[in-house]
């Protein structure tokens, strides 16, 4: 790849060879200053100042400054060659890039252009610079060299070639090391935007082992490649002593020879002077500034034109952008879960942050209507086949550790309700996690309509809502038939939204055509979005990972109701409130070893576990929420009144100061079950 870069390099360079020949010319007045300043002081001291002659030496002086003022003006024009030779390859980058944010759909186009175009200008022009001046500098120390004494050359010239030798050989393995720092740096960057919006997902999922692990991993091949750059940029420390240091040290040790053999004091000055004004800085700016600005511009220049040819009108292929911030690897078919750490996140970056508020109030349940037919079953089977089936399943986060869950054994069949309870971090999200296949049993299997997790086919056949909603920018439709491969009709759209509570926040927002601003949406608005989303994907099962528990009790119930009616679905839901538990055709309370599943009744006799956490009392009776503030709501939440109140009239609040979201915590009846599992 980097003979490729390299390549491209030399072709541009070869059709701009007038650009290159004036660049030249020009530098020959700096080979001029380069000469003059060690050969001017050397003929000011023997002809001048030691043989009595001060006008002389002066004079001598004068031709040194005067080759100091032509050096300024070649170094001026200098400037205006390279810009014409660096400016095109700047215009050249910018039509790329924008090419390929156009045809390619390329979201990183944007920093391309300013930043990455940008980089690559400034080391190019760098790299033109530092090199040319080694070259010419080089050579007009070596003329003056030459022409004060031959004697001068062996101490200046072997270690000067055998430095640049040197360097030479490590300057592709600094390339390389180089390269790989960043990109070690890029990928620590790029988990770290990953992982770090889902930090409430990690902690509710009970997986911050895990995620810390992937951080670490990542931070560690940072280090490595730190480490590695460090140890072969020795080498550019030992170039740099062995060509304009050493010299210096050998034409001291070697002065009562070389003044024995016909060498003048002045020859003798003016040779120190080449090597610690012109030689000594040439040799530091090219170490420095080819060894770093050249891998450099190497990489950048690889990011910008990935498929770039011979050929400038060369199509560009359709890849991925490399320098995109966000990695997004969905996990199988459902591009709602998935990054290879296990952190939900949706193809698009979620650009909201999460509310304090919860979502607007729904009407009374209404039947769900569906216009679209059940999913189809994967297969013809002569007996059903569950829905879902966990055999002795075992999972713990690390090997030392108390299994989360151990030796749990579930079979649902289709069309089932599941209500999963219990007290906080017992692993009621560790088990949705292991069920959507974001975490793998130490022991046990899973299985989805036959299908085992994790597998391509489970993943279809499922589909996750965590706690905290993900919105994307875009309109509402393109939001709620995301998960749809297949056009929506409007009608479906506009039914689902209805079954599920949506259509008042729809109407206020617009309609289906509308935009949507998802940071402008409370917390409770954008799990509407999601909730309706999962009702309209093609998956039978569907996961409610305290999906709701940003909705006041009605609009919840609205929600899973609809879920549990969807033709072919089947719902597991991890219980916000007692009432959740009370809907469900069948509960698992999670506690450890008192571990059980039975219907609500059942466990109300059978498990003290389940009658701490719902109080053993009976549902209470549905009705209307009253006016904010009012106390005789079951769960502690009221809609709001009025405009005025957290923001309008959509959002709900805690009873207390206005704008508050009630936490979730192990309420008795009416109240939370319990926080993440």
């Amino acid at each position: 790849m980097t003979g490729g870069v390299y390549g491209r390099g030399l072709r541009y360079l070869r059709a701009r060879a007038r650009v290159l020949a004036r660049l030249a010319g020009w530098s020959v007045l700096e080979t001029g200053q380069s000469f003059l300043v060690g050969y001017a002081p050397a003929r000011a001291l023997d002809d001048g100042f030691l043989a009595g002659r001060t006008g002389t030496g002066l004079g001598w002086l004068a031709v040194a400054g005067l080759g100091v003022a032509l050096g300024a003006l070649g170094t001026a024009r200098v400037y205006a060659a390279v810009a014409d030779l660096v400016e095109p390859l700047r215009d050249r980058l910018v039509a790329r890039v924008a090419a390929r944010g156009v045809r390619a759909g390329d979201g990183g186009a944007l920093s391309g252009l300013t930043q990455q175009v940008e980089i690559a200008r400034d080391a190019f022009a760098g790299l033109v610079l530092v090199s040319r001046s080694f070259l010419f500098a080089t050579a007009g120390a070596l003329a003056g060299l030459f022409s004060l004494s031959p004697l001068l050359l062996p101490a200046v010239l072997p270690p000067l070639v055998a430095a640049v030798a040197l360097f030479a050989v490590s300057l592709r393995v600094l390339a390389r090391r180089q390269e790989a720092f960043l990109i070690a740096d890029e990928a620590l960057a790029g988990h770290l935007g990953t992982v770090c919006p889902g930090l409430r997902d990690f902690t509710a999922a009970g997986a911050e082992d895990r995620a810390g692990a992937g951080v670490a991993r990542h931070v560690e091949a940072e280090l490595r490649a730190a480490r590695s750059l460090a140890r072969w940029s020795v080498l550019r420390v030992a170039a740099l002593a062995a060509g304009g240091h050493l010299p210096v040290v050998l034409l001291l040790a070697a002065a009562p020879w070389l003044l024995a053999h016909g060498v003048t004091a002045g020859a003798l000055v003016g040779a120190l002077a080449y090597v610690t004004q012109s030689l000594l800085p040439a040799l530091r700016d090219l170490v420095h500034g080819l060894g770093t600005s050249g891998s450099r511009l190497a990489v950048v220049l690889r990011r910008l034109a990935p498929g770039e040819t011979e050929d400038d009108d060369t199509p560009l292929p359709r890849t991925a952008p490399d320098d995109d911030p966000t990695p997004r690897t969905t996990s199988d078919d459902d591009p709602t879960l998935a990054t290879s750490d296990g952190h939900p996140v949706p193809p698009p970056l979620p650009t909201g942050a999460p509310g304090t508020h919860a979502g607007p109030a729904a009407p009374a349940p209404a039947p769900p209507v569906l216009l679209r037919p059940p999913a189809p079953s994967p297969s013809p089977s002569p007996s059903p086949v569950p829905a879902l089936a966990l055999h002795g399943v075992t999972f713990a986060y690390g090997p030392a550790a108390a299994p989360v869950v151990d030796g749990l054994d579930l079979t649902l069949p289709p069309g089932s309700h599941l209500a999963v309870v219990g007290p906080s971090g017992i692993g009621k999200s560790t088990l949705t996690a292991l069920v959507a296949g974001l975490v793998v049993p130490a022991h046990g299997t899973v299985a989805i309509d036959g299908h085992p997790v994790p597998g391509p086919d489970a993943a279809a056949r499922r589909v996750l809502i965590p706690q905290e909603a993900y919105v994307f920018t875009g309109t509402v439709a393109e939001n709620l038939t995301h998960l749809r491969a297949e056009p929506v009709p409007e009608a479906e759209l506009l039914a689902a939204a209805d079954a599920v509570g949506l259509t008042p926040l729809l109407e206020a927002l617009g309609g289906p055509a509308a935009p949507v601003d998802p940071s402008a949406l409370s917390a409770g608005e954008r799990q509407l979005i999601a909730l309706t989303r999962a009702y309209l994907s093609p998956a039978p099962l569907a996961l409610l990972d305290e999906a709701t528990c940003h909705l006041d009790p009605q609009a919840e119930e609205r929600a899973e109701r609809a879920f549990a009616a969807r033709p072919g679905g089947t719902l597991v839901v991890v219980a916000h409130r007692a009432g959740s538990a009370r809907r469900a055709d069948r509960v698992l309370v999670m506690d450890g070893p008192r571990t059980a599943q039975g219907t609500h009744e059942e466990l109300l006799r059978s498990s003290a576990a389940y009658r701490d956490l719902v109080g053993g009392r009976p549902a209470p009776p549905a009705r209307r929420s009253q006016p904010a503030l009012a106390l005789g709501d079951a769960d502690g939440v009221d809609p709001v009144a009025g405009p005025g109140l957290a923001g309008d009239g959509r959002h709900v609040v805690a009873h207390g100061p206005a704008g508050q979201v009630q936490g979730s915590g192990d309420l008795r009846d009416g109240g939370p079950l319990g926080g993440q599992g």
